[in-house]
């Protein structure tokens, strides 16, 4: 039978927790099939608590034994947990519970990694060589209760102790280590952490060791776990650490608290990277990278992970959130922080124009679907499924308006008020905002709609110009979104500048704040009309309309002082091109082809600018445009107008390409930084262009020679594109069979440069190949996140691409459920499209709402999407 709808939790409901913890003390004797988990927790009742009800969390446990006070006691099984009687005073509670990590394929709790040795995989072939298997957890956000009996909710924290007994080589926890002996180690963290922040690791690992000395002269241990043989793709990881820990300090006065930290590398994991306190767990995707093995872009990618995992000690972990429905008080922040680290580290302009195609091509497509929600919701089914785009870009988003309105100076002295009032809490959005209020007082009422109210709003700009005075009228509205058809409006920072004839600034950037629905802005005493630069640095989330000639628009992409709006400029006339082709409207071609060959010429620019600006909009990012403009996209025409216009800007540039290219190449050692990179993303994106008009020449040569993956795998791309790839693919599979990592790139880019029509054979053709295993989230994710980000292949219009993923997803389901939920947002945009592919996905949605025992996540998630 299928499992009943699962009830939705709503923030109203809150309640204080019964009983505080005042310390846990935990053994695990670790096996395979039969862990023992021995609690013993301090409990005390809550004076500001309504209830006095005993209730503790707990899924898929074998309770052994209970007892209050040294006397055994009977428990009552109830939903979610146990409840039973205990005293009106302090007591001990003591269980023991016996757990599988072995057959744990939900990767949540305690598991072990890798999940797939000794079995087979969808092929019936042997799967990849076997490892031995290591222990793990993942908690958040509510996976401790799948390891012993506790009160698994933010806000009650306590310090823990915790003995671990086996005999794996290594065996680690959160806190500083504090006994060992043959056969056992024990780990005290003095801080108080919620559940969530709990880790356990053991098994075969080798470290990479240094040192960190704080700014008060405090010595840190600092280790970096890795499986024997991934020791020299560590080095990396270990320069990002130390770089972020003096970041925090001297941009936040951030101090580490603990004599060590901890990173363990895991290659089964549902996230990214997990900030357990003092011991974060990577996915080794996000953690291990190398010259040979790693590409620029992944380089960047681990720098701003490990710094956002480490920033969490303070935005995340001394201060916590109350429950999941503040979520984005930890998440946002830290994004926030993260993105303000790599903006410093590497090329601020590129980092922010970075940052806001991430955002477009995610949480914008969220707000405007039927997994729209607040940045705090106001109830939730399966918390899993709201680690979103929203809560997380949107949320950095709102951090980033907040600092933009308040200043720098004001908003370091409200960080500081937040730290130090707060410090060891669990706290609420309010909590935060206060701190703002008080710190600098202003009334952040109406900003505080940032959190409350979903959608991207859309700002729609005229002007008027007359006799020196010049003004910019502003109108706001945001449409509806699931359970929310009124929007009031929003206080916007909007960013504009004014440039004269000649691109120099006759009005430098000034930050205006709307707060009505439509409201009008004057500039007195200019010379002449000025071209207006509006939303500079991109300095707030909305849609901005405004009608402009093309030439406008390549005066700004020529001129403009303000990079991000540089780049949006020519973005704007690239998607005008596009369109035109799509609709068989007159479009700006020439117009546009020429500014790009002069910005491409422009050496004064950074390369890494250029690369961006020389991308193409993407097809589902054309997708959304004209299903805005009212016109029902076709994915077909969208990619026939791509790879027209690709083929256009080829030709057109095809006299600057010899000496561009030749002035990106890189004759030093290879090193991960903005100016190396950038040089190879622009080569990278000259090499595409060359290849439509040589055939692959230049990328078979850039094959032969390429001493880094960066450009190895360009030059592959570039191979596949021209179907010159076959060779080529065969060697790199067997020179990296046995690096997962570089074969999920091998998967992937097959994948993606697959003609439409035969995405969904190479989908199936690959996941018959024995290095897929559907139980490992990277390599899944390798070929299933690749084929739902190919429009035109995913979306052809026999449905074969809905029918193969939603095979695959029913399939997934009972071992996996968060992956599979997060996987089935590839259909989230089916009501852009025609009456033929909607009924199509609806059919398949259906499909899978039928299946038996469908897990919660997933039900949550497939509902969603079906009843937009």
């Amino acid at each position: 039978m299928k499992d009943a709808s699962p009830q939705p939790i709503y923030l109203t409901d809150y309640t204080p927790p019964a009983y505080l913890v005042d310390d846990v003390h935990l053994t695990f004797r670790l096996d395979p099939t039969a862990t023992r988990v021995i609690s013993r927790i301090s409990f005390r009742p809550n004076p500001d608590a309504a209830s006095k009800r005993f209730f503790l969390h707990g899924e898929g446990l074998k309770l052994i034994s209970s007892r209050v006070d040294g006397s055994d006691i009977d428990v009552r099984d109830v939903e979610n947990g146990i409840e039973a009687d205990v005293p009106d005073a302090p007591f001990v509670w003591e269980a023991e519970v016996e757990i599988d990590p072995k057959n744990n394929t939900a990767l949540e709790g305690l598991y072990m990694s890798p999940q797939d040795v000794g079995e087979s995989n969808a092929s019936g072939r042997d799967s990849l060589p076997a490892i031995k298997p290591m222990y793990c957890t993942q908690c958040e956000a509510e996976g401790f209760r799948k390891i012993t009996y506790y009160p698994d909710r933010p806000d009650v924290m306590a310090p823990f102790t915790v003995r671990i007994e086996g005999d794996e080589p290594v065996m680690l926890s959160n806190g500083n280590p504090t006994g060992e002996g043959d056969g056992w180690c024990e780990w005290t963290d003095p801080w108080p952490k919620p559940a969530y922040l709990f880790a356990l690791v053991a098994g075969d690992l080798v470290a990479r060791e240094d040192s960190f000395t704080t700014m008060s002269g405090k010595h840190v241990d600092l280790k970096l776990w890795v499986r024997p043989g991934d020791e020299g793709k560590t080095a990396f990881g270990m320069e990002a650490l130390k770089k972020s820990m003096k970041w925090d300090e001297e941009v936040y006065g951030r101090e580490y608290d603990l004599d060590i930290f901890q990173i363990v590398a895991v290659s089964d994991f549902n996230m990214g990277a997990m900030e357990n306190k003092g011991l974060n767990i990577f996915n080794t995707s996000a953690v291990l990278c190398s010259p040979e093995t790693s590409t620029d872009a992944n380089f960047e990618r681990i720098e701003a992970i490990i710094a956002h995992e480490y920033f969490h000690n303070w935005t995340g972990n001394r201060i916590t959130c109350r429950d999941w429905f503040q979520l984005s008080l930890k998440e946002g922040l830290t994004v926030f922080r993260d993105q303000s680290f790599t903006a410093d580290v590497r090329s601020e302009a590129v980092a922010r124009i970075s940052d806001v195609i991430a955002l477009r091509g995610r949480q914008f497509r969220e707000d405007n679907g039927p997994l729209a929600h607040q940045v705090q919701p106001d109830s939730f089914v399966e918390i899993n499924n709201f680690y979103t785009a929203t809560i997380y870009e949107k949320g950095a988003e709102i951090i980033r308006m907040l600092k933009t309105l308040v200043g720098d100076d004001a908003y370091r002295k409200a960080l500081d008020l937040y730290f130090d009032r707060h410090d060891g809490q669990a706290c609420t959005i309010d909590d935060w905002l206060t701190v703002f209020q008080d710190s600098t007082g202003r009334d952040l009422t109406q900003f505080k709609r940032w959190y409350k109210q979903a959608g991207t709003p859309r700002l729609d700009v005229t002007e008027n110009w007359d006799d020196g005075t010049y003004q910019l009228t502003f109108t706001q509205t945001t449409p509806p979104t699931p359970g929310q058809d009124v929007k009031e409006p929003f206080l916007i920072p909007i960013a504009v500048g004014l440039l004269g004839p000649n691109g120099d600034e006759v009005q430098a950037t000034k930050v205006l704040e709307m707060t009505e629905g439509t409201q009008t802005f004057t500039f007195e005493g200019l010379s002449y009309r000025p071209t207006p630069s509006i939303l500079r640095h991109f300095s707030a989330p909305v849609i901005l309309t405004r009608e402009t000639p093309p030439e406008e628009r390549a005066f700004l992409f020529a001129h403009d002082t303000d990079a991000f709006n540089r780049w949006e400029a020519g973005r704007s006339l690239a998607k005008e091109v596009l369109v035109g082709l799509v609709t068989g409207e007159d479009t700006p071609q020439s117009l546009y082809l020429d500014a790009l060959a002069t910005m491409l010429r422009n050496d004064d620019l950074d390369p890494a600018f250029r690369a961006l600006a020389l991308q193409m909009p993407g097809e589902d990012d054309l997708a959304q445009t004209l299903f805005d403009a009212g016109v029902t996209p076709d994915p077909d025409a969208i990619h026939n107008a791509a790879e027209t216009l690709k083929q256009a800007r080829a030709e057109h540039l095809q006299d600057l390409l010899p000496r561009l290219m030749a002035d990106m190449e890189v004759t030093e050692p290879f090193v991960s930084n903005a100016e190396q990179s950038g040089k190879r993303a622009l080569g990278l994106g000259l090499l595409k262009l060359a290849t439509r008009l040589d055939g692959g020449k230049a990328a078979q040569a850039q094959w032969d020679r390429a001493d880094n993956m960066t450009l190895s795998l360009g030059a592959l791309a570039c191979l596949l594109d021209a179907g010159k790839a076959e060779g080529p693919l065969a060697t790199f599979r067997e020179r990296w069979k046995d690096d997962a990592l570089v074969m999920d790139k091998w998967f992937m880019l097959q994948i993606m440069h697959a003609d439409p029509e035969d995405a969904a054979a190479t989908v199936e053709r690959l996941t018959e190949d024995p290095a897929f295993t559907m139980k490992n989230p990277n390599r899944f994710r390798s070929v299933f996140g690749a084929f739902a980000g190919h429009p035109a292949g995913f979306h052809q219009k026999d449905g074969s691409g809905y029918r193969l993923l939603a095979d695959w997803l029913i399939r997934l389901d009972p071992l996996n459920p968060q992956i599979t939920a997060r996987m089935s947002g590839a259909f989230e945009t089916w009501k852009r499209y025609d009456a033929d592919r909607q009924g199509l996905i609806k059919s398949e949605l259906d499909r899978i709402l039928a299946t038996d025992g469908l897990s919660r996540d997933t039900t949550e998630m497939v509902t969603r999407i079906r009843n937009a």
